[in-house]
């Protein structure tokens, strides 16, 4: 594997070997030395046009505990707001002999078009509404984590898939690794040609009793254009989950969210700091699963 671009790229055998590598990984941060010196002397450039500081904070916890060298790029500030294109910015990147590269970008497609212009590994760390592969990673893992398997589950993905590349990544893995996915939210916010696989549904109270993961999508409301609901309220009437939905869910049924959460709009306080929320453990794994798509990237040796 030379880059990590989208889920669609994953079959099985290596999506598991990747979690399974991850579990490995998982091990390493509970002792008291957090490091292996695998990467030692490799360079990975954490290049992000968009604001993102947890993807960021994660691949550079990952990086360091690999024991690569890690250099941060912020578009803002930087010769990209003095009008240097991405192209340049990749022949610098060679330039500094990067080994690996890190991108979030606002354009689709910015992550494969790098991978043509540098020669170590690009990791697509979430491009425009495009995709978002190392969170659907992450979120695989903390599913078999929880659950103790992934496939014959259901898992509702809820809320705003139209903007959403997690959900895209997301029903790419979750269909590769045999999960049954299930679409929920307005119909103005639920693209229907995403996978022919994908249910697709717009009552959450009819999805819930029948779901063993609902994942909730953050609201984007910075990438909306149109008006797609009629309020916030009304959003939250039909597609949040608060208490009273939760108990709708089977008792062993887990909740998610990729984070930021708007919480009292897509999701409750009560709901999100339950026993049955991973939001913080899908934190915690998320350096984890991308020190396993480095070490695969990279390989440790030179």
């Amino acid at each position: 594997m030379k880059h990590l671009l989208s889920t669609a790229d994953l079959d099985a055998a290596t999506a598991t070997e990747i979690l399974d590598i991850a579990t490995e990984m998982a091990s390493v941060s509970g002792r008291e030395i957090k490091k292996l010196p695998t990467l030692r002397g490799r360079t990975v450039v954490n290049l992000f046009y968009e604001d993102s500081t947890r993807t960021r904070i994660s691949f550079e916890a990952a990086a360091k505990r690999l024991s690569a060298d890690v250099i941060n790029f912020s578009a803002k500030g930087s010769s990209v707001e003095k009008g240097e294109s991405l192209k340049d910015t990749a022949w610098t990147l060679q330039a500094m002999g990067a080994d690996a590269v890190v991108i979030r970008h606002p354009a689709s497609g910015a992550p494969h078009r790098l991978a043509n212009w540098v020669s170590g590994s690009v990791l697509n760390a979430g491009d425009g509404t495009h995709e978002h592969p190392t969170q659907a990673l992450l979120d695989a893992y903390t599913i078999r984590s929880r659950m103790g398997r992934i496939d014959g589950l259901h898992v509702a993905i809820v809320g705003d898939v139209l903007h959403s590349r997690v959900a895209r990544s997301n029903v790419l893995l979750l269909n590769t690794l045999g999960a049954k996915v299930t679409l929920v939210g307005p119909p103005t916010l639920v693209p229907t040609d995403l996978n022919a696989s994908v249910q697709v549904a717009y009552d959450l109270d009819a999805v819930l009793p029948q779901a063993d993961v609902v994942m909730m999508l953050r609201v984007q409301r910075e990438r909306m254009t149109d008006s797609y609901f009629p309020s916030a309220r009304e959003y939250s009437r039909r597609y949040g989950l608060d208490g009273a939905r939760l108990r709708r869910m089977p008792a062993h049924a887990i909740v998610m969210h990729p984070g930021p959460m708007n919480r009292g709009m897509e999701i409750t306080p009560e709901v999100a700091d339950s026993p049955r929320s991973t939001i913080v453990e899908q934190v915690t794994n998320g350096v984890s699963v991308r020190m396993a798509c480095l070490y695969l990237l990279l390989g440790g040796a030179r």
